[in-house]
Formats: C-alpha cells, sequence, structure tokens
C-alpha cells in the first residue's frame, strides 16, 4: 500500500461483517485491526480474539478497552492470552473511559492521568515478567506474576498504546507507553500541539526510546455517486459523538453554542430520531474539517492529509456504506 491504514470496526457492523473485514484487511496488507469498545453495545476483547485467530499477519488491537472495568493484572493475563492466539500481533490499546458512561456504572473518572500511570506502570512490568508489587493511590497488588503451570513464563511483548486526547494524557503517552492511539474527530491541525506533548513525555523516558507510534482513528465514508450521502453519514456520527462525547468539542474546533444546542436536542442515550433533527444544525464544513467524507478522492487526500501532520497509521472507521467505503479507499491507496 502506499501508506500504512488501520482498520477500526465496532457494532455499526454485524459480526459476521467484522470477520470479513478483517480477512480482507489482512490479505490485503493493512497495518492494524482495532476493535472498539465503549458504550454498552459489545465487548471489546472477544471480537479481538476471533478476528485475531481469522488472520495471519495483521496486527490485532482494542481501540480502546479502559483502565478501570477490568483488574489490570486481569487485563495482563487477557493480553498475555492474546498474544497466544496471535503471536507477535497483539496491541493493548486503553484510555481513561467517558463520561456519563462511567458514572452511570459507578466508576466516575477521576485523576485520570495519575490513575492511568499506575495502570500502565504495572502492566508493562507484567509483561516484562516481572514480579509486581505496587502500593498506589489507585492500584495496588502485592507479589503477582504471570504464573504458567504449564510452559515456562516469559516476556509478553504486546505494547501499550494509550487513547489519548488532552495534553496531560498526551505527555504521559509520550513518557512511558509505546504508542498513541487517537481518537476520532480530530482535525490535522490538532497534530501540532499534540505532537509537542508527546515529544515532551519522550524526552522524560528513562528507557532509551526516542520516538513512539502514532495512530489515529478517522471517521471515513465514501459515495462518489452523491458525495453528500457520504458526508451525511459522517455529519451523524459526528453529532452523536458530539451528545455523547462532548469534551471532544474542545479539541475539534467545535463552538460550545454548538454542542449546547445540539444537547437540548438530545443527550445520552440519543435515538436515530434525535440525530436526525441535531445533525441540521452541523455545517458541512465542520464535518470535512474533524473527518474523511466525500468521493474517493476527497477521502484520500484527507487521509494524506493526516499522514503529512504525523500519523503513521491513519485508522479508517467507515460510516455509510461500509463496503464501499473500505473497497474504494483501499484500491486508491494501493
Amino acid at each position: 500500500m502506499k501508506i500504512p491504514l488501520g482498520i477500526h470496526v465496532g457494532d455499526r457492523m454485524t459480526l459476521p461483517e467484522t470477520w470479513e473485514v478483517a480477512e480482507y484487511t489482512d490479505e490485503k496488507g493493512f497495518d492494524s485491526f482495532w476493535v472498539a469498545e465503549g458504550r454498552m453495545a459489545r465487548d471489546g476483547i472477544v471480537p479481538a480474539a476471533i478476528a485475531a485467530a481469522r488472520t495471519k499477519q495483521i496486527r490485532i488491537g482494542t481501540g480502546v478497552v479502559n483502565n478501570k472495568s477490568r483488574n489490570v493484572a486481569l487485563m495482563g493475563v487477557t493480553f498475555k492470552t492474546l498474544d497466544e492466539v496471535a503471536p507477535g500481533r497483539a496491541i493493548l490499546g486503553i484510555g481513561a473511559w467517558w463520561e456519563p458512561l462511567a458514572t452511570k456504572l459507578g466508576s466516575p473518572i477521576r485523576k485520570p492521568v495519575a490513575s492511568m500511570r499506575e495502570y500502565i506502570t504495572i502492566l508493562k512490568q507484567l509483561f516484562n515478567n516481572e514480579t509486581v508489587t505496587f502500593d498506589g493511590e489507585f492500584y495496588s497488588v502485592d507479589g503477582i506474576r504471570f504464573d504458567s503451570m504449564y510452559r515456562e513464563n516469559t516476556e509478553v511483548p504486546v505494547p501499550v498504546y494509550v487513547g489519548a486526547v488532552g495534553p496531560r494524557m498526551l505527555e504521559l503517552s509520550g513518557e512511558i507507553a509505546d504508542g498513541v492511539h487517537m481518537d476520532f474527530l480530530l482535525p490535522p491541525s490538532y497534530l501540532v500541539g499534540a505532537k509537542e506533548a508527546i515529544d515532551a513525555g519522550i524526552a522524560k523516558r528513562t528507557d532509551g526510546k526516542t520516538e513512539i507510534d502514532l495512530t489515529q482513528i478517522i471517521a471515513c465514508s465514501v459515495d462518489d455517486k452523491n458525495p453528500q450521502e457520504a458526508i451525511d453519514a459522517c455529519k451523524a456520527f459526528l453529532t452523536l459523538y458530539l451528545m455523547q462525547q462532548p469534551h471532544i468539542a474542545a479539541h475539534s474546533g467545535v463552538e460550545p453554542e454548538l454542542v449546547e444546542r445540539i444537547q437540548e436536542i438530545a443527550g445520552w442515550p440519543a435515538t436515530k430520531e434525535d440525530i436526525k433533527r441535531a445533525m441540521q444544525l452541523v455545517p458541512n464544513e465542520l464535518v470535512q474539517n474533524v473527518t474523511a467524507c466525500g468521493s474517493t478522492d476527497t477521502v484520500v487526500q484527507k487521509l494524506l492529509e493526516y499522514r503529512e501532520a504525523g500519523v503513521r497509521v491513519p485508522v479508517i472507521s467507515t460510516h455509510g456504506d461500509h463496503h464501499q467505503t473500505l473497497v474504494n479507499i483501499t484500491e486508491a491507496l494501493s
């Protein structure tokens, strides 16, 4: 491929469609396959494991799981197991979850950067096959390690990518993680400040690493016959995000007044009818600033713009006609 590409899948697709996408992108030489986990819709681990078993070369990542709902030791064992399914291909994509879901489930987000530091510190030591004792503000473990009775316990080569958005989490990622897996709906211009924050973290590293990987999920929709249909597919997605995760607006160039007007129409969870009404408030220009939508040429140029801004792997998330969007992008960049 002209540039490395990733694919992001979630519950918008059926599971049979998900397996088809996994096998197709594996065959076409994609860099990575990322499984979403966010709302109370579908777990990320099970589809990732099945996709790993059905593919041969593509890297398999979670995009992203959170550091609050899974015990840190269990998370380590889970990805140790995924590495057994797909040796050397598993990626732990992890984030700080989001509100209001975290609070609704009894785990409100508090000091997300500090808690992420502790969680990743423990995970990294586990993956290094160390015995870990850690007594922190958020997590405490006492003399734990991988403990297989039937085979040798060895290091587990699972890189940790943080789903970071804000500058403090980006800096932490540069300091202790292997990569940043950036969220949807961030324009290419956002990368300027983001890379500065990541570099500030890299300067604090003690392992000698001078760079980390950078991937970004990009909402994409292609329709060469009617580009507005593709724009509308991404517009509906942007509107939903502003309803459910309004914090993204500050990083996406969305005016607070627009978010307030959208949330007057609907909040969380939103219905399809709510989205249809609210998306009328969102201009095309805003959608095209933070997504790749329209004709095939327009979408490819937008992906290249992200690449030029510093994203090593644009990770496409298909909207509208999923099959047409994936195939057109793949063929255009082959």
